[in-house]
């Protein structure tokens, strides 16, 4: 914030929205208390590995032909490697890397985060289930899952509950069967000039265009910027703001992470008055590299994000990507604690000839996804993912 706004930006926000039609029925009440939109808990049913008795050598079983886990074997079905040579991470592994090899989630103990981690709700380490191997329908359900094909993907059939909803992205509405979860907490990582900004707005014009409620909050730009940049988009945040329906809230980083725990009960507030369907918050990078220390910023990102989810409110973040791995976050925290993640990337060719833009959906809890890499376009009408393209 500048120093010259002497208001507490919660009042100023909520000021934006007195323009707003006081007939509005009052918001309905939201469950506080769901920490995940799944609400299912990880089996415990699985048979304990009972090892051999201490100074008895291993003996693999004759009879089994693919040999069993050990402490130096590895599983042929996606266990640990034995390869070696690999320091491990202090977060339990970078998530979504090209490897696709076994992580642990450092948040897997943590109520309402971690299922899986980026393997999915119900995943196992090194199992078959929802996340690596194409969304709820197991495995060979994906479009490049084993025995699947995109036709296995295009002719399932949804069978759930759960209310979804749109990102709101041509193409890549497309690769979800039937939607996201509703009040999902979700993240677009991606290197600069990747459309990450452009992906936050997009998502909330969705809502907007159908009459609902967002918040949008900018730890980079200004609040003139992010509205002029939805007007070269066609999108009249400008208009929705005037009509009390958007709220655009510009925070200064620093001043965030000194004061998150009061502005987490803030942003939780302003939701619940505001009424707001959607909200993004653009960037979580710059509130995660204002922690020096690797320990407290896992806490502070931790307690943040399961405060959103506690607001109930659909919640996209962008994150910046890792400079040594497209599909890893900055500080490989985020990927863990949210429920679907979404990889913009640039795509080159070894013959250099031309440079593409490519999205991959890494996961997305209780929902059966497309798993194939596709060509998008930043154009002056939003993003727009080529789902019958490939990349080159």
């Amino acid at each position: 914030m500048s120093d010259d706004e002497e208001e507490d930006w919660f009042e100023r926000a909520m000021r934006e929205a007195e323009g707003a039609s006081e007939e509005d029925e009052p918001p309905e009440e939201r469950d506080a208390d769901a920490t995940d939109p799944t609400g299912e808990e990880r089996s415990d049913d699985a048979p304990a590995d009972d090892g051999p008795a201490d100074g008895e050598p291993e003996e693999a079983p004759a009879s089994n032909p693919f040999g069993d886990d050990s402490d130096d074997g590895a599983d042929p079905f996606g266990g640990g490697s034995p390869s070696g040579g690999t320091e491990s991470d202090p977060f339990g592994g970078v998530a979504g890397s090209r490897d696709r090899s076994e992580r642990t989630d450092p948040f897997a103990d943590a109520p309402g985060f971690g299922e899986g981690g980026a393997q999915g709700a119900d995943d196992a380490p090194g199992g078959f289930g929802s996340g690596e191997f194409g969304g709820d329908e197991g495995f060979g359900e994906g479009d490049e899952g084993f025995g699947g094909g995109r036709e296995s993907f295009e002719d399932a059939e949804l069978d759930s509950d759960i209310d979804r909803i749109d990102v709101g992205i041509e193409g890549l509405d497309e690769m979800i069967l039937g939607g996201v979860p509703q009040r999902s907490l979700m993240v677009a990582i991606g290197a600069a000039g990747t459309g990450k900004t452009t992906f936050g707005l997009q998502f909330l014009t969705e809502a907007l265009e159908d009459e609902g409620r967002a918040i949008y909050i900018t730890l980079e730009e200004s609040r003139e910027a992010i509205l002029s940049t939805a007007e070269e988009k066609g999108w009249p945040f400008r208009e929705w703001r005037d009509e009390g329906r958007l709220a655009i809230v510009s925070m200064d980083p620093i001043e965030m992470a000194n004061s998150l725990s009061s502005i987490r009960n803030d942003i939780s507030r302003l939701v619940e008055e505001f009424n707001a369907d959607r909200l993004v918050l653009d960037s979580v990078s710059l509130l995660e590299m204002m922690y020096d220390h690797p320990a407290q910023r896992r806490s502070e990102v931790f307690d943040f994000a399961r405060s959103l989810k506690r607001a109930g409110v659909t919640t996209m973040l962008t994150s910046e990507a890792s400079s040594d791995d497209p599909y890893t976050s900055r500080y490989g925290i985020i990927e863990y604690l949210v429920d679907a993640v979404f990889i913009l990337q640039y795509v080159r060719p070894s013959d250099f000839r031309e440079t593409r833009l490519a999205v991959e959906i890494q996961k997305i809890r209780d929902a059966n996804h497309s798993r194939e890499t596709k060509p998008y376009e930043i154009t002056n009408e939003g993003i727009s993912v080529y789902r019958q393209a490939n990349i080159f």
